[in-house]
């Protein structure tokens, strides 16, 4: 084995390994610009597909099989640029700009978490509806797109100045990513789960929705009662108050979270405050 590898060393050439560069600068390029968006799931489940029909072929000897690979890659390669064209579309703008391959910050979560928290509890007590949806591993920037770009500092008043009822943006959801706000009025897909409450409002099935589709957590205050919910994983906790939206939050928003134990927690407390509430 290492006697194979000395041997491979010593075939090699300055045009060679500046050709492995080249091919793994186009592979690191690919996935650099993809990352962010729905676009890499779409890519794992290509070359996922791909794989395990070259080994299928391959191990089981299927001839027809085999053709049918051999013939389909061509069409394959056409068909990337069609399905990934958003993605190319904003990799050649990003490429005019300066700074494209700087790494983005590290925030701490805690802040974040009070800080949606809190706005969220004032927002209830005006009776004010809101929709933030707070971005993790998926990423959103298709639905960025959407919406107004703001970029901004998340804080608390500006949450409160977004959401206001004459404010131009207070319709459609709010995407924060790490200690910014993103965009405001981002449209998001619905729900079509059909075991939805039908006191459901627009709101709370457009964080249904986003959650149903990517990993991303999203917080919930409604215009008609002030209530305040939490959607993660197609998986909707109502009728929280601010403590206990900013311990789910926390805990949701943390890597490596146990995430279906404390919905869970959250999902029976709010069944518990409702019985309360109609037993009084």
């Amino acid at each position: 084995m290492l006697s194979a590898f000395i041997e491979l060393l010593s075939h090699l050439t300055l045009s060679s390994i500046l050709d492995i560069f080249l091919v793994g600068l186009v592979f690191y390029g690919l996935f650099y610009f993809v990352q962010g968006t729905r676009a890499v799931t779409l890519l794992r489940g290509i070359v996922l597909v791909v794989f395990l029909a070259v080994v299928a072929s391959a191990v089981f000897h299927l001839a027809a099989f085999s053709w049918l690979i051999r013939n389909s890659i061509p069409a394959l390669l056409v068909a990337i640029p069609v399905i990934f064209q958003p993605e190319l579309r904003r990799a050649l703008e990003r490429l005019g700009r300066s700074g494209m391959f700087l790494t983005r910050r590290s925030a701490s979560a805690a802040p974040t978490v009070n800080t949606i928290a809190r706005a969220a509890s004032e927002l209830a007590a005006q009776g004010f509806g809101a929709l933030i949806v707070l971005e993790r591993t998926t990423g959103l920037q298709d639905f960025v797109d959407t919406g107004v770009l703001l970029d901004a500092h998340l804080s608390d008043d500006l949450l409160l100045s977004i959401f206001y009822k004459n404010s131009a943006l207070h319709d459609g959801a709010v995407i924060v990513r790490e200690d910014r706000i993103v965009a405001a009025a981002c449209m998001l897909p619905l729900s079509e789960s059909a075991n939805l409450d039908r006191e459901l409002g627009t709101r709370h099935r457009a964080a249904l929705g986003i959650t149903e589709s990517t990993d991303a957590i999203a917080v919930v205050v409604s215009e008609e009662n002030g209530s305040m919910a939490i959607a993660h994983n197609g998986r909707l906790a109502r009728r929280l108050d601010e403590g206990e939206l900013n311990r789910l939050l926390f805990r949701l928003y943390q890597p490596r979270s146990n995430v279906g134990r404390w919905l869970n927690r959250a999902e029976n407390a709010a069944q518990d405050k409702l019985r309360n509430s109609k037993a009084k």
